[in-house]
């Protein structure tokens, strides 16, 4: 089994980096655990304190339940991995996912290298660079598109959080990466030299 961290600032290209190893590693049972199934149920907060949640800062995330999870799997263990939506800021109390154990674990997300006890699970850890106006641009696009919100909220979000947080805890997470991939998830070159390199490490594993 190989865990591979893959991390990023948002819009940086993350997702579409991992769909691309994910599709070369067809022969292989992978699985994606998303940092953002992990945040902290945030359902008892006002309208206005929710509009003003900081997902983009580590004590978002619910590290304690994400190292347990991947533990779990790592020790060949079926998990229910938590849903959360952004809508509600809410984690769903009746609905889990079932993920079962895999080849490989990839864990996506923006913050997962600032944590040191997942750090610490992870065989390879990738860094997906792309410049400001690219992931401003991408994060627009998906936040209008996908989670319901306006122009207006998607800049003074990314001003106010998404931006600071970046350079503060995201930017700096990237000097314990063992790849950086730069121009984020087009770089065909850099995908297929990672997939290469997990296929020889599961080769040495098996």
């Amino acid at each position: 089994m190989l865990v591979i961290g893959i991390a990023g600032g948002s819009g940086s290209g993350k997702t579409t980096v991992v769909k691309a190893i994910t599709e070369q590693l067809n022969a292989k049972r992978v699985v994606v655990i998303p940092q953002d199934s992990y945040y902290k149920d945030s359902s008892d907060l006002s309208d206005e304190e929710k509009r003003a949640h900081n997902f983009d800062h580590p004590d978002a995330i619910d590290w304690d339940l994400l190292c347990e999870q991947l533990r779990d799997l790592k020790h060949g263990k079926t998990i229910q991995q938590p849903v959360y939506s952004y809508i509600s800021c809410s984690r769903s109390k009746t609905e889990t996912v079932t993920v079962e154990p895999a080849d490989v674990i990839i864990i996506e997300g923006i913050l997962i290298f600032t944590c040191k006890r997942l750090r610490d699970q992870m065989d390879i850890k990738i860094f997906v660079d792309a410049d400001d106006d690219d992931r401003l641009m991408r994060v627009m696009a998906r936040d209008i598109t996908e989670r319901g919100k306006d122009v207006h909220w998607v800049i003074e979000r990314y001003s106010r959080t998404v931006k600071p947080m970046y350079l503060q805890f995201i930017e700096p997470s990237k000097r314990y990466a063992d790849i950086i991939i730069p121009q984020g998830g087009h770089n065909k070159v850099a995908v297929d030299i990672i997939t290469a390199t997990v296929e020889k490490s599961l080769a040495k594993i098996h």
